[in-house]
């Protein structure tokens, strides 16, 4: 696996050889000399740094990092964080100081040759905290990140029925099965980098950022991924720290994350609030909307903590045709580690927001939830004030109301939930792929990376389609940006859209190649020659779509919800693997059914992570979900293989349709994720 050689078939995507158990991943890679790196962190939220002494730190490595990745925009200037800790602490978990050695276990022990003396300060733990304390970095006015509006502001109209509420979710962690880790081996002038990525181009663009290197003495290959479900998509101090001691020793440096490191230091999501106000008539049409969303940043606003605020406010209509709204969007810093993403990335916050709200429109007016959403819907296409576009929406959830058997179910129990919502996909800029053709084979690098989709899946049907060649012909290899001079990275329900579009337009490309060559086209003329091409497809189309989900529970005496029903009812375009897509959107349910039940990040007045253990943060257990029911709608998009996306749709509709039905079996109303027991025997 220490390999370069692209033509080693260790670097190909296939599937069947995790059940074999021969799967690469980063922890499998061994090279001679190899020094295993551990990272000394900080125990205070924060505190003045007086005096290090002992390994590398900021004496050593004064760099900071750079906003790469999903949601990645100009870092916001003072708040950028720095590789290891400079000056101040700001976080239980900030790299303050690594040591190395030849083995995982002498260099944890070698963390006790470090002295570190702190000076702890007063922390900024909460949402509340951080609006009303003094700025937590020097040089900025307030802890307010960014603060940005959607839609027009418009005086309160004289409606009948004003409502009002707050809600919140609280910060998840990612928790793949493999946390972090990474190998860096600096040799003759190239650092070449093995990392667990959702996006080699994003760790190598950081990389050169944050290190002051040329970009082509770097290289970043991927290994197998082990989950992400977006935390891997964008730069880490970790990642700097090991391809600089490596430049530094002469010795490839390997670091995995511990689970406990993981909890602490990889960037959750959610941590997010908001209070909105809907003006509506009396026969249940809403006219207006108000908002104001709150961010839990954390310490740093290096990513998506600066785009997140902005882009759940657009969203907060939903896919219904509301004429006016106006939505205030902030970004707040904490000290906490830093906000990232999590599979939906704002998605299912804007849409727990306005699900809730009309959920509490329908209680007040003692109409059905169904009839309340399909009222406020459009037969139209529609360009929300807040500057989301929406396809005509109410043809699509009248056949959801049919598909999830939502009638019947109302008959059957009290405890039913119902959600809408419209899935915004990351399709901007597009995304690359390259194929080469050579001895009869078909070798294929998309610019995102798969890491655990089965992305081999839709890219062989696809070369098979446009090439006509036999899928078995036909390798994905992992992402490598020695074989792909640019790309994006696989988030936010691109891939099928983006690197299947990409795919399309590079095998038309080596179509017109073999034309151009040989006067016509043939498979067989294709696979007997050399072909190499490469192409960057750029995507700026609208590719939203729809989908609706149903749950019902039962609550025990004691609070414990159980869930009994979950289904889905979700336009994916065409399903290029209908199998594949089942099970994301499998996958899905269950975190969206975590999230609302059972997963949060907690910290005590001292900015202490009192969720320091996987069975902590409340990942649930196999006994804790239904068997799931998937349907799927195919109502192709307009990109030449009709593709939509799906990947993020069961984390935006599961929690409002399951704390609904909660909210419905209970008789109490229900703001939060997640839902504790004693929310609901109180």
């Amino acid at each position: 696996m220490s390999s370069l050689r692209w033509e080693d078939d260790d670097l190909a995507y296939d599937s069947s050889v995790f059940v074999r158990g021969k799967g690469h991943y980063v922890d499998d890679i061994i090279i001679p000399e190899m020094l295993h790196m551990t990272i000394l962190r900080s125990p205070y939220a924060r505190a003045k740094i007086l005096s290090i002494k002992g390994g590398l730190s900021s004496r050593d490595l004064g760099a900071k990092m750079a906003s790469v990745g999903e949601g990645a925009g100009p870092n916001q200037r003072g708040s950028i964080e720095p590789v290891f800790a400079t000056g101040y602490v700001n976080y239980v978990g900030e790299p303050v100081a690594a040591v190395f050695a030849d083995d995982r276990y002498r260099s944890n022990d070698l963390l006790d040759s470090i002295e570190v003396d702190y000076d702890p300060l007063k922390p900024v733990v909460t949402i509340d905290d951080a609006l009303n304390a003094g700025p937590i970095h020097n040089g900025m006015t307030s802890n307010v990140l960014v603060e940005s509006s959607k839609g027009t502001d418009f005086p309160d109209p004289k409606s009948p029925i004003v409502l009002e509420d707050t809600m919140e979710n609280d910060r998840v962690s990612t928790n793949p099965i493999e946390p972090r880790g990474i190998v860096a081996s600096y040799v003759n002038d190239i650092l070449n980098v093995w990392v667990s990525t959702q996006s080699v181009h994003s760790i190598k663009d950081g990389l050169v950022e944050s290190l002051k290197l040329s970009p082509d003495r770097v290289r970043v290959m991927q290994t197998d991924t082990g989950g992400a479900f977006g935390s891997k998509g964008g730069l880490y101090p970790e990642y700097v720290i090991a391809s600089y001691a490596s430049m530094k020793y002469g010795k490839p440096v390997k670091w995995i994350e511990t689970r406990r490191e993981h909890l602490s230091s990889t960037n959750p999501g959610r941590g997010v609030r908001g209070r909105v106000k809907i003006f509506a008539e009396q026969n249940g049409r809403i006219t207006g909307v108000k908002g104001d969303v709150l961010v839990d940043a954390g310490a740093y606003g290096t990513g998506i903590a600066s785009f997140s605020a902005g882009f759940i406010a657009m969203m907060m209509t939903g896919p219904y045709s509301i004429e006016k709204g106006y939505v205030t969007g902030r970004s707040v810093m904490t000290n906490k580690v830093p906000q990232g993403p999590y599979r939906g990335a704002g998605r299912p916050e804007a849409s727990f927001f306005i699900e809730r709200m009309l959920d509490l429109l329908a209680d007040k007016l003692k109409m059905d939830p169904a009839e309340v959403r399909l009222l406020n819907m459009s037969d139209k296409p529609f360009t929300s004030p807040l500057g989301m576009k929406i396809e005509a929406a109410r043809p699509f959830f009248e056949g959801a109301v049919r598909e999830l058997r939502y009638r019947e179910e109302t008959k059957l129990t009290r405890g039913v939930g119902l959600s809408f919502f419209v899935l915004v996909p990351a399709v901007y800029p597009g995304e690359s792929a390259r194929i080469i053709v050579k001895d009869h084979r078909i070798k294929v690098w998309l610019g995102g990376n798969s890491h655990g989709q089965g992305h081999e899946s839709f890219v062989r049907k696809l070369v098979n389609e446009e090439l006509e060649v036999p899928e078995s012909v036909v390798t994905l290899f992992r992402g490598d940006t020695g074989m792909t001079r640019e790309g994006v990275g696989s988030w936010g329900s691109r891939s099928a859209i983006v690197g299947g579009a990409a795919i399309v337009a590079v095998c038309r490309k080596i179509r017109k190649d073999v034309e151009k060559k040989f006067g016509s086209y043939s498979p067989e003329t294709l696979l007997s020659g050399y072909f190499d091409e490469f192409i960057n497809e750029e995507q700026k189309m609208s590719l939203n779509s729809f989908g609706a989900n149903l749950v019902t529970v039962e609550i025990g005496k004691l609070g414990n919800v159980r869930v009994k029903k979950c289904i889905a009812y979700y336009d994916v375009g065409r399903a290029l693997n209908r199998e594949m897509v089942i099970g994301q959107i499998q996958g899905g349910m269950a975190q969206g059914i975590g999230q609302t039940l059972h997963e949060g990040l907690y910290y005590d007045h001292d900015g202490q992570l009192i969720t320091s253990s996987i069975s902590d943060a409340g990942v649930p257990l196999a006994e804790d979900l239904p068997n799931f029911e998937v349907k799927i709608a195919e109502h192709r998009s307009a990109l030449p293989h009709g593709a939509k996306g799906v990947g993020e749709s069961p984390t935006i509709g599961v929690p409002p349709a399951l704390i609904r039905a909660i909210e419905r079996a209970s008789g109490k109303r229900l703001s939060k994720t997640p839902v504790k027991p004693d929310d609901l025997i109180k």
